[in-house]
């Protein structure tokens, strides 16, 4: 596709919504026409779009392209939809509420050649795109570990789904894509405090396929608002602050101490620390002006329907680990095949 203005639709007009809105709105290379919401634009969101009551509407409009941003649990019916018609889309995270769905996402939109990505922003925060460039460059060696811990307090935005599948999965993929490898086995554990039917806490252990070792904490019930990715290797640690997007570096030492008890630690000591210094632009624009690159084919810098379905199928092994007590294995092939369960003895 040329580089001419592309036409784009929106889907949705809430809490994530409203920001898409914006960023379409100033998107260089595309005009926003159309925006769909049954409940209308009462705050003004729109940014002067015509404000639609259904997707058909929209369709009707004649668009390249449409970003999803309707509850999860629509994102299956509305996808179709856009994909029936020959529409580009970019979802919204998680991809769908199911597996199933998120698999009939992928065979729609892959059989008929559209271009059509997952919204983990994750991967466009400054800290991570960094890491993960640091990462693949060899500078960490080996990869051991890597940890994240994703809590705050109760986002009355939500209301179709727990922690596992709304920021949970921002966690699963940003893992295996700052990585590079797939998720083999996972399990986990959940509560729910906060009188709703859904999770509000998990702790999850996990291991990928080139034996790194992973850990996920994630909850709806701290007042401390943290958002942590650690990855450590042979060479030290990376640690991501993506409220700040900050990323900085602890080095294994490389010096003799002379100090005796310190000498019997046979393992790696404290070294130096960088703190890198980073362009930090906002993470939702990087994701339209990638995405609108997609769709014009230059580029192909996104989160694909197949990588965000392997996503969904992770979230749900957490789960059916906290259901069943559990260990879940997974396949290493991506949005392939079922998960087993290894059930403890």
């Amino acid at each position: 596709m040329t580089a001419t203005t592309l036409r784009a639709g929106l889907i949705g007009l809430g809490s994530m919504g409203r920001h898409h809105a914006r960023v379409l709105a100033g998107l260089d290379g595309v005009t926003l026409v159309g925006v769909v919401d049954p409940m209308g634009d009462k705050n003004g969101w729109a940014q002067g779009a015509p404000v639609l009551s259904t997707v058909d509407e929209l369709i009707a409009l004649g668009v390249d392209y449409a970003v999803v941003a309707c509850p999860t649990a629509l994102h299956e019916q509305v996808g179709l939809q856009l994909a029936e018609a020959g529409v580009c889309a970019l979802v919204e995270k998680p991809l769908a509420d199911t597996v199933e769905g998120a698999r009939r996402l992928v065979d729609a939109f892959e059989s008929r050649g559209l271009v059509a990505g997952v919204g983990h922003i994750e991967r466009c925060n400054p800290a991570l795109r960094s890491m993960r460039a640091r990462l693949e460059a060899g500078e960490l060696g080996d990869v051991y570990q890597v940890v994240t811990r994703r809590q705050g307090p109760f986002p009355h935005r939500i209301a179709d789904v727990g922690v596992v599948k709304d920021l949970a999965t921002h966690d699963i993929d940003l893992t295996g894509w700052v990585t590079g490898s797939a998720y083999t086995s996972i399990a986990a554990h959940t509560v729910s405090k906060s009188g709703r039917p859904h999770e509000d806490m998990v702790s999850a252990v996990g291991r990928l396929s080139d034996g790194t070792m992973v850990n996920h904490l994630v909850n709806w019930l701290s007042p401390l608002k943290e958002r942590f990715t650690s990855v450590t290797g042979e060479r030290g640690t990376f640690i991501a602050d993506t409220l700040t997007a900050d990323l900085t570096f602890h080095s294994n030492a490389a010096v003799t101490t002379e100090w005796e008890a310190l000498q019997a630690f046979r393992g790696v000591s404290e070294g130096d620390m960088i703190r890198y210094a980073i362009q930090k632009r906002e993470p939702l624009l990087v994701e339209h002006e990638l995405f609108r690159d997609a769709v014009r084919g230059t580029s192909n810098d996104i989160c694909t329907l197949r990588q965000g379905l392997r996503t969904v199928e992770v979230a749900a092994a957490v789960l059916e680990s906290a259901n069943t007590g559990a260990t879940i294995r997974l396949t290493e092939s991506t949005g392939q095949d079922q998960g087993r369960r290894d059930d403890h003895t």
